[in-house]
This record gives C-alpha cells, sequence and structure tokens, in this order.
C-alpha cells in the first residue's frame, strides 16, 4: 500500500474505531474492549465484552481464502510428464485413469483430465488446486493455485505459501515473489445484536449491491457489493455450517476460543480482488500479508459501514457508527487469529457420515429382506454374499478375478482421495478388461458411473 493512502486509511480506521452512537470511546486494541470491570482484553478468550449492556465476543479471524500465481517457467521433463498423464486421465479406461497422479513433496495430487483456461494442466489435492501452463506460454505465470480453506485453518498464510513454493520449484523455476489474485479476510464472533435489526439504509458503502437473506424463514446475513473487486458478507457461519454439513472443524476451534456451543456464530468476511489490491499499491504476497491491518481498515471505514441511520441529517457519512461495527473494526492482523486446527490430511477423502451411513443402510434392507434383526448375524449373513455376488459379476460380464477388480476400484479411488500412489495394473487383466469393454461397448455390469 502506498505510504501515503496507507497512513491516511490508518488515521481513518482509528476515527472511525472511536465512534459509538452513545458516543462512547472503542478503542483500537487487539481485542474489542470490555466494560468497566469485565476483565482483560489481552486474547481472544477474554470473558462477554458489552458497549451499552449487549454482548460481544470475538472467536477467530484470518485468512479464509487465498488465491495466488507464480511468475516463472515450467520444466520441459515436467511438462512431457504432465503431458503424459493428462492423456491418461483422458483414457476411456477406468483402470487406466487411475494411473494419473503426481507425486512431489509429500503429496498425491490428482492429475486432472481437463485444464482451465489457458491453463492446460490442474492438480489437486486438499491443500492446493495447481493450474500450471506451458513453458511456451511466456505471457502468462507458471502457475496459478487455490489454497484450500481447510489447510489455511491448520496453518498460517506465511507457512502455507513456504510450503506451497517448494512444491512449485520442483516443478519449475520461479522468477518472482507470487502475487496475490485474490484473498478473503473473515472474522467470526457471537453477539446479542439483532443482526436483522436494521434495513439496508444503514449501509454505507461505495457498492451498489445490497442484499438480505433467509433460510426456512430464518434470517441468514447480509451480502454487499457481490461481484466486485472488493465484497463482504456478514452471515450466520454456524448455520451455514448446519445445512452444508461441511468444515467439521470450526466448531471445535470456536469453543476454544470461549463460544457455549449454541448461540449463533456470525462472520464479516470481505473478498478482495486484484483490481483493489493494485488499487492500494499491493500486488505481492509479501506486501499483502504485510498490509492486512491497512486492508481491513480500508474496507471497515472508507468502503462500508453499517450505521445508526439519522433521518435528520442527510450527509449519511455523518451517521454514528453502529457499536457492532465498533468491535469489528478494531480487529488487529498483527495479533494471532485464534487456535488452528491440529488434525489435517492432505487427502480429500469422504466423511464417516457418508461412508457408514451407505454401509448400514445397505446392510439392514438386506437383513429385513432376509428377516433377520440381530446386527451380528446379519452382517456375518451379507458379507458372504456380497462377495458371492460380485464374484459371479466379474466373472459373468468382465472376464478378471474379484480381487483384482476390488483393487482396481480401490486405485480410482485412491486418486481421488489422494490417499494411495498406484502401480500400473498388469498386462494381462489390462488386456482382459480391454477385451471385456470392446466387446460389451461399455456395458456397465453394475448400473453405476465409474
Amino acid at each position: 500500500m502506498h505510504k501515503r493512502s496507507k497512513q491516511e486509511a490508518a488515521r481513518k480506521g482509528k476515527e472511525q474505531r472511536k465512534e459509538t452512537a452513545a458516543g462512547r470511546r472503542v478503542e483500537p486494541q487487539a481485542q474489542p474492549p470490555a466494560a468497566a470491570g469485565q476483565g482483560t482484553s489481552s486474547s481472544n478468550t477474554v470473558p462477554n465484552n458489552s458497549i451499552g449492556g449487549v454482548f460481544f465476543k470475538p472467536l477467530r479471524w484470518g485468512v479464509d481464502s487465498l488465491y495466488l500465481s507464480y511468475p516463472g517457467r515450467l520444466n520441459e521433463e515436467v511438462q512431457a510428464n504432465l503431458e503424459r498423464l493428462k492423456g491418461i486421465a483422458q483414457s476411456l479406461q477406468p483402470h487406466q485413469r487411475a494411473l494419473a497422479q503426481y507425486p512431489v513433496e509429500g503429496h498425491i495430487f490428482e492429475v486432472k483430465d481437463k485444464g482451465s483456461g489457458l491453463f492446460p494442466f490442474i492438480l489437486e489435492d486438499n491443500c492446493f488446486r495447481i493450474a500450471l501452463s506451458r513453458n511456451t506460454a511466456r505471457s502468462l505465470p507458471m502457475g496459478y493455485v487455490k489454497v484450500s480453506s481447510d489447510y489455511l485453518a491448520h496453518v498460517p498464510p506465511h507457512e502455507t505459501e513456504r510450503r506451497l513454493r517448494i512444491v512449485l520449484e520442483s516443478l519449475g523455476r520461479l522468477s518472482e515473489a507470487a502475487g496475490v489474485s485474490r484473498i478473503d479476510l473473515y472474522a467470526d464472533f457471537v453477539c446479542g445484536f439483532d443482526m436483522e435489526g436494521w434495513d439496508r439504509h444503514a449501509w454505507v458503502t461505495r457498492a451498489g449491491q445490497i442484499n438480505s437473506y433467509a433460510v426456512d424463514g430464518k434470517f441468514s446475513g447480509w451480502t454487499i457489493g457481490q461481484g466486485g473487486p472488493i465484497s463482504a458478507r456478514l452471515y450466520d457461519k454456524s448455520l451455514e455450517i448446519l445445512i452444508k454439513r461441511f468444515r467439521a472443524y470450526l466448531p471445535e476451534l470456536w469453543e476454544l476460543a470461549g463460544w457455549d456451543g449454541e448461540q449463533a456464530v456470525w462472520r464479516l468476511e470481505f473478498q478482495v480482488r486484484r483490481e483493489l489490491l493494485g488499487q492500494q499499491g499491493l500486488k505481492s504476497f509479501p506486501q499483502v500479508m504485510e498490509n492486512l491491518n491497512g486492508l481491513w481498515s480500508y474496507a471497515v471505514t472508507e468502503w462500508l459501514k453499517l450505521t445508526l441511520p439519522n433521518p435528520e441529517d442527510q450527509t449519511r457519512s455523518r451517521w454514528p457508527i453502529h457499536p457492532l461495527w465498533g468491535y469489528l473494526s478494531s480487529v488487529d492482523w498483527e495479533t494471532g487469529g485464534g487456535p488452528l486446527s491440529r488434525r489435517f490430511s492432505p487427502a480429500r477423502v469422504p466423511g464417516d457420515g457418508n461412508l457408514y451411513g451407505r454401509g448400514l443402510s445397505a446392510l439392514v434392507s438386506f437383513m429385513a429382506r432376509e428377516g433377520i434383526t440381530d446386527y451380528d448375524t446379519g452382517l456375518k449373513a451379507y458379507l458372504p454374499k456380497l462377495r458371492s455376488y460380485h464374484e459371479n459379476q466379474c466373472f459373468t460380464f468382465l472376464g478378471v478375478p474379484f480381487d483384482q477388480y476390488i483393487a482396481e476400484r480401490v486405485a480410482i479411488k485412491a486418486r481421488e482421495y489422494n490417499t494411495i500412489l498406484n502401480a500400473g495394473p498388469s498386462v494381462d487383466v489390462a488386456k482382459q478388461a480391454d477385451e471385456y469393454r470392446r466387446q460389451s461397448d461399455g456395458f456397465n455390469p453394475y448400473g453405476v458411473e465409474e
């Protein structure tokens, strides 16, 4: 960020953070201030804070999404290997597609069968989605990378970028620091404010779009400036997790930060794109990370404010700041943003609910059909019949041994899940499978797409 604009944003942020509807001061500090006699503000696990008796507690803040570009040139040997693996990924034969993997630096990336725009090669696991250009595309960065939100909840951004750079340096020669194409900053909190207690006129913003949402009649949040170079969301994060059933690690992290497990957890999130970063003089990853306070200050004091509308004053910029905004404006990005997830795997594996839910459904259907009510009895009867059925299908339609077919199916899933580095099938088995598939014109005896 340019020195003058950075200083001006900081000055305005300091002034705005001191405003509340009642004229009380909300001092800029690592945490929103405690009311008199209510503990300290030394960490994000302080006792419940309040302004005018309204409860507020911060839980976590940090970087939720990160998109990076890396100028450089892909190694010729790597490109040739990726061309070969992409061709394998496009094979009509599932047992061949299972071999489209690229192991590097502890990752077992899936090699996708299609590229993305001008980037013909895609590598993906639960940490990174890496789009690579050909080494002849000098006008393009060597790599364009989306870092997963799950990974950023486990590893801080600086360390994430360091590890990513090691991966990319094994693929080609990087010429500059990473550029930032998009970064999402968030703050999670619980509060006693009525989050539907104001209408769109309370938002004072440079954006043209303001929308509110509800799920099954329950208010779920606001979006401001969607699709622009900067946009904001203020939404019920706990409701989103309940509905979409993902990011199961977040409730545990909230609890470590003092969440009671019952209150709605709200998230204020700003999505900042390359265009806005460039306007602020921020292009490289180090520059952006050094100026997170300035970005947040710009977002909450210049681009967007939640106010208490004053119908008698037509100058909206003079309207007093909503107390909630005073709290959210006080996030200090030079401090730790709360606990990180201790458990993480680069593998993209299904959850227990998915695996065991399907397994139990098949088992109980079998038990009901056979008139069995005892679980252990049902399981002992089911497993031999399961194997017998599939052995017959393999012999009749595929002409391959059951154990080999299972190994093939596991290899296909292992590529998708990034769990096992597959070895090629034996030549004889591959020929048998190919011959069957040619004769059957792709008929799948299981009626399920591979």
